[in-house]
């Protein structure tokens, strides 16, 4: 996260000994450690195990299902699992099969109904900056036009989980940097491939946007995610450098490589409504990191819950749910993915008692995603080439969500 650094060593130390039970916060683990007393669970790959335990919770027994992943092992890695488009949902077995994973996890939280602004489509998009095998898909929309539970304290829209092109994982913030240049003026981007852009801004959308309407990024506001959407809007399609076209609204339908379709609402319209067909502009665009150093080959919204082996301050400890979150261990070369089961079944967790038990797993940071109905837990069962359901989702079948984190080996 921007401005703190992790006390890595230190918390490796603190945390070293995680067969040590204590009560924490209402929240005891039951079978997570040591191995002897884990349910059920066993080898999924070279590097990658799973397993599934109770937690005892303020408000019963909740039951974890658990993939433990070592980075360090040169067989593994992480990635983004997607369904091929920013704006567009399937279920994560589908996309770990599809992508060849072994395992994984449901992602960020996502723009998953509409019923404010009657007649707009619900755009299936997520919240948080996504990356993908390297390759910018979007960044992050206003704090006010998110969904999901309230963010904690301090945290922004902007925070991510994320694995650099070293291979280690780690809690960081991409914030959008970017331009539109003509021969006459420059304006700042806004948004890419978001479905919420800032009032007053343009945005983009390029061919990884997928084919979905472009016109909820111009409802709502920055702080009043139902506020109506806007009425003075304009778009601009620019293809290799030049304008080849414009309209009074935002569209829909793919959008080609090589083309960029430029979205303003309020002033940024009013910008955009001096362009002129033929006109050559140059967007540019990036996601620039809080902290120094490495690429990002993974990111993928959420919010932190634990920094440098510390629950982050103000963490509801109220709101009993489903939860699915991401751990990081020994500096960043292992991941715990974490998920419940629904509510039918089993009692949920507050972010505080998600918070604690992820410290007694032994992550020193961890991240929340998406849960509720969202929560899902994937992996291969010995000798399968396809993935398995481990958890019950709400509903019993897996809902369909933008992202997630998935587990690759070989």
């Amino acid at each position: 996260m921007a401005g703190r650094r992790r006390r890595r060593g230190a918390g490796r130390a603190a945390l070293a000994c995680v067969t040590a039970f204590a009560a924490l916060t209402g929240a005891a683990l039951a079978g997570a450690a040591p191995a002897a007393a884990v349910q059920k669970g066993g080898r999924v790959a070279p590097g990658v195990t799973y397993e599934e335990f109770d937690i005892k919770a303020a408000k019963g027994v909740a039951h974890a299902h658990l993939l433990r992943v070592d980075l360090g092992n040169p067989q593994v890695r992480v990635d983004l699992l997607y369904p091929g488009a920013v704006a567009a949902r399937a279920r994560v077995s589908a996309m770990a099969n599809t992508q060849g994973a072994v395992a994984g996890v449901n992602g960020d939280f996502f723009n998953i109904s509409e019923t404010q602004h009657p007649g707009v489509e619900a755009t299936g998009a997520s919240v948080g900056p996504a990356i993908a095998a390297g390759r910018t898909l979007k960044a992050a929309v206003p704090k006010g036009q998110r969904f999901g539970p309230a963010l904690p304290p301090g945290t922004t829209t902007e925070d991510v989980f994320g694995v650099g092109t070293d291979g280690r994982a780690r809690l960081d913030r991409l914030t959008l940097a970017g331009s539109v240049r003509t021969a006459e003026t420059q304006l700042p981007l806004g948004g890419l491939n978001q479905y919420a852009l800032p009032v007053g801004s343009v945005g983009a959308f390029t061919s990884e946007w997928g084919s979905v309407s472009r016109v909820r990024s111009t409802c709502g506001t920055d702080t009043d995610r139902a506020a109506p959407c806007s009425t003075d809007t304009y778009e601009v399609t620019v293809r290799d450098g030049k304008v080849v076209s414009a309209a009074d609204a935002p569209g829909s339908g793919p959008i080609a490589a090589g083309t960029t379709v430029l979205v303003g609402r309020e002033a940024g319209a009013q910008q955009l409504r001096k362009f002129s067909t033929g006109e050559s502009v140059e967007v540019e665009h990036s996601l620039v990191a809080a902290t120094d150093g490495v690429a990002y080959r993974l990111a993928l919204g959420g919010y932190p819950v634990l920094s440098g082996g510390q629950p982050l301050p103000g963490l509801d400890d109220t709101t009993s749910a489903v939860r699915t979150a991401v751990g990081i261990a020994d500096g960043g070369r292992r991941v715990l993915l974490l998920a419940l089961d629904a509510a039918a079944y089993r009692s949920g967790l507050t972010i505080a008692e998600v918070a604690g038990t992820m410290r007694k797993l032994g992550s020193e940071d961890a991240f929340s995603l998406d849960g509720g109905g969202s929560s899902t837990l994937v992996a291969r069962k010995a000798g399968a080439s396809t993935v398995s359901v481990r958890n019950h989702p709400s509903g019993g079948a897996e809902r369909l969500v933008p992202n997630g984190i998935g587990v690759f080996s070989g």
